[in-house]
């Protein structure tokens, strides 16, 4: 069952990294609308991972990294940097979702974010997103390349 769970965590990553991308192709073509449903569907299935990876571990599901000596430095380094920067991530999502949402509050629809009221709110996710956005993709695709490396030369370990 872990197995599957571990699957499944990474199909949603994958697809969470995919929403990111698209979210920001359409904020940079104007496409207010479209992004706000991509960023709440990359969210969610951020979540989804989250949710499912807590699962694996819980049910003691690990694999330790067993590939060739000489790939252990890189492959550890890789994987503090994922660890810190997933951390970090969290928040920084959270800081960027909020400001958002009290912006588009503010503003009652998409239309009116340069209303006062929600103008400033706005500032402040493109000021987290400038963050969060490149530190969610270095955690989204280190944890492709931790997972793909862990299936070819990973050790299941039982706790």
């Amino acid at each position: 069952m872990a197995e599957t769970i571990n699957q499944w965590a990474v199909i949603t990553i994958v697809l969470s990294g995919l929403a990111l991308i698209v979210g920001v192709y359409l904020i940079k073509r104007g496409l207010r609308e479209a992004h706000m449903r991509a960023m709440i569907v990359a969210s969610t299935l951020a979540t989804i991972f989250l949710v499912l990876y807590l699962t694996r571990l819980g049910l003691g599901y690990e694999k330790k990294y067993a590939g060739p000596e000489e790939w252990r430095t890189a492959y550890f380094v890789l994987l503090i940097s994922h660890i810190i920067l997933a951390a970090a991530n969290l928040p920084l999502a959270l800081g960027a979702l909020w400001n958002a949402y009290k912006g588009l509050k503010a503003a009652r629809t998409l239309n009116n974010i340069d209303l006062p009221a929600a103008r400033g709110y706005f500032n402040k996710h493109r000021a987290w997103v400038r963050w969060t956005v490149p530190v969610w993709l270095y955690v989204a695709v280190t944890g492709w390349i931790i997972y793909l490396v862990l299936h070819s030369y990973g050790e299941v370990i039982k706790s």
